[in-house]
């Protein structure tokens, strides 16, 4: 009986070895320094209905009070790219239709929340930043144009003297980073899948949910949905392996002081710290 014991015990150990493991992530990279200690405004620093997520203004307030911003990019049918959150237009712009069948002269015909505001550019937002603030890029893969997407924001960076990170929930586009741009800073996001499954399947979800893909994608940062983060995984990642955290969203000052303290990376939005 003990020995079958100490098996069981055994075999529980190696299987927790194996799944701290796939955890492991990339730490030291000297660039992360020019990130940390800002704090990130939630797509722009907008406030509805006046001032719309991911516009120029929201952005051009987040660089002039001296706060960094979080954006996303997607890519376009012509090769441009676009800030915007959702592939669907309706939210943000009232319209129909899907944001990556847009071309760079269409994006002038779609008004954000009921403003004169357009959807800006990948460039636009750069030129905002590039002496001021640092930015957290998060790539807005679409179908299968994951690998498209991100080299086409690596080169829309080439030239970019500003601070900045690049992160995607889509592991593949950290793996397309991983080989072909190794030295830029990349970050897996994540969040508690079972809570909004967006259609993947159970396996799909624990694997994302628990940060399985690490092995892989070997992140420098672990970008984590605040009020989902107290799980082992992300534990392990960050302590064992002193992968850096980045929280999101912070709704509230006392959960931005919590993100602070607990070391976390912050991005906020509807206040200010």
């Amino acid at each position: 009986m003990k020995t079958v014991i100490l098996i069981v015990l055994a075999l529980i150990l190696v299987l927790f070895l194996l799944y701290a493991l796939l955890l492991r992530g990339r730490n030291g990279h000297k660039g992360m320094e020019r990130l940390q200690g800002w704090a990130y405004a939630h797509r722009g620093l907008h406030d509805k209905p006046f001032i719309p997520e991911n516009s120029l203004t929201a952005f051009r307030l987040a660089a002039e009070k001296g706060y960094g911003a979080e954006l996303d990019v997607h890519l376009l049918k012509d090769g441009t790219l676009a800030v915007f959150h959702d592939s669907a237009l309706k939210r943000c712009t009232g319209a129909d239709g899907i944001l990556e069948d847009l071309t760079a002269d269409d994006l002038q015909n779609y008004f954000l929340e009921g403003t004169r505001e357009t959807i800006p550019t990948l460039r636009q937002v750069l030129d905002i930043f590039e002496d001021k603030a640092p930015l957290i890029i998060e790539l807005k893969a679409y179908k299968n144009n994951c690998a498209q997407l991100t080299e086409a924001v690596c080169k829309e960076l080439e030239s970019y003297k500003g601070a900045y990170c690049l992160e995607s929930f889509d592991p593949r586009c950290l793996i397309w980073l991983k080989k072909n741009r190794p030295d830029l800073i990349r970050g897996q996001l994540s969040k508690n899948y079972f809570g909004d499954t967006n259609g993947l399947k159970p396996s799909t979800c624990f694997m994302l949910t628990h940060s399985l893909s690490h092995f892989i994608t070997m992140p420098d940062f672990t970008a984590y949905k605040f009020a989902d983060r107290k799980n082992l995984s992300t534990w392990i990642c960050r302590r064992l392996y002193g992968v850096q955290g980045v929280s999101w969203t912070l709704q509230t000052k006392e959960e931005y002081d919590t993100a602070v303290a607990e070391g976390w990376i912050p991005i906020f939005e509807g206040f200010e710290p």
